[in-house]
C-alpha cells in the first residue's frame, strides 16, 4: 500500500509536469491551444497507461482522477490553464476525460484485470481522437453535422483507420479462442462503434462515449 500511494504522488507529479509543460508552450513559444490541448490529451492518456502497472487499488485512481477534475473546474471557472481552456467552442472534454479514465479503470478491475480493457478504451480516446481533429482541420474535406457534432468524413476516417490500426496491435488480447473471421470482425465492429461515437457526440462528449462504447463492445463480444 506504501508504494501504491508513492505511485501516486509520482503520477500526480507527472501529470502536474505535464500541465505546466503546456502552459509553457503557450505562453512561451506561442503554441495554439488547439494543439496543446491535444498534447495534453495525448500525454494524459499515455500517462494513465501506468495506472494498472502502478495502481493497485481502483481508489487511487479515483483519488488521481478526481483531484485534476477538481483543478480543470477551478479552471475554467477562473479562466486559468488556457492551454487547455482558450479554445473557440464550448467543450467538456477536460472535464469528462477524468471520468472516462476512472471508468476504464473501473472495467479493467471489475473484468479479471485484464489490461485490453483499460489500455484499448485509453489508447482509442488518446490517439484517434486528436487524429481525426488534426485531419479535419487540416483537411476538412465532406464536413457534416450530427446535433451539436460538427465533423467532416475526413476526420472520421482518420478515426476509423487509427483505431484498426491500435484493435490489429492488440489482436493478440483480442483473440480469445476465436476464429480469424471472428477476430476481424470484433476487430472492425470495435473500431467502427467508436468511430461512430466521436462523430455524433459534440461538446466533448467523445471523450465519455468513445472509451465507454470500446468497452461495452469488448465485453458485450467476448465468447
Amino acid at each position: 500500500m506504501k508504494q501504491d500511494l508513492i505511485n501516486t504522488l509520482l503520477l500526480g507529479t507527472a501529470f502536474l509536469a505535464l500541465f505546466g509543460t503546456a502552459e509553457w508552450l503557450y505562453h512561451k513559444q506561442q503554441v495554439r491551444a488547439e494543439f496543446t490541448r491535444k498534447f495534453v490529451h495525448i500525454g494524459t492518456g499515455l500517462l494513465t497507461l501506468l495506472f494498472p502497472l502502478l495502481l493497485g487499488n481502483h481508489w487511487l485512481v479515483l483519488l488521481l482522477c478526481s483531484s485534476f477534475l477538481i483543478i480543470l473546474l477551478l479552471s475554467l471557472k477562473y479562466k486559468l490553464l488556457p492551454s487547455i481552456n482558450a479554445i473557440d467552442r464550448d467543450s467538456v472534454g477536460s472535464i469528462a476525460y477524468p471520468i472516462a479514465v476512472y471508468g476504464a479503470y473501473l472495467a479493467y478491475d471489475h473484468y479479471g484485470k485484464q489490461y485490453i480493457h483499460f489500455y484499448l478504451p485509453i489508447l482509442i480516446l488518446a490517439i484517434c481522437d486528436p487524429v481525426a481533429a488534426l485531419l479535419g482541420k487540416k483537411w476538412p474535406w465532406k464536413p457534416f453535422t450530427i446535433g451539436s457534432a460538427h465533423k467532416t468524413l475526413s476526420g472520421s476516417l482518420g478515426f476509423l483507420i487509427s483505431a484498426i490500426v491500435l484493435c490489429l496491435v492488440f489482436a493478440p488480447s483480442i483473440n480469445t479462442g476465436m476464429s480469424f473471421m471472428q477476430i476481424g470482425v470484433r476487430v472492425l465492429l470495435i473500431a467502427a462503434l467508436a468511430t461512430l461515437a466521436e462523430a455524433v457526440s459534440g461538446k466533448g462528449y467523445d471523450n465519455i462515449s468513445v472509451p465507454a462504447i470500446v468497452m461495452i463492445t469488448l465485453i458485450a463480444t467476448e465468447p
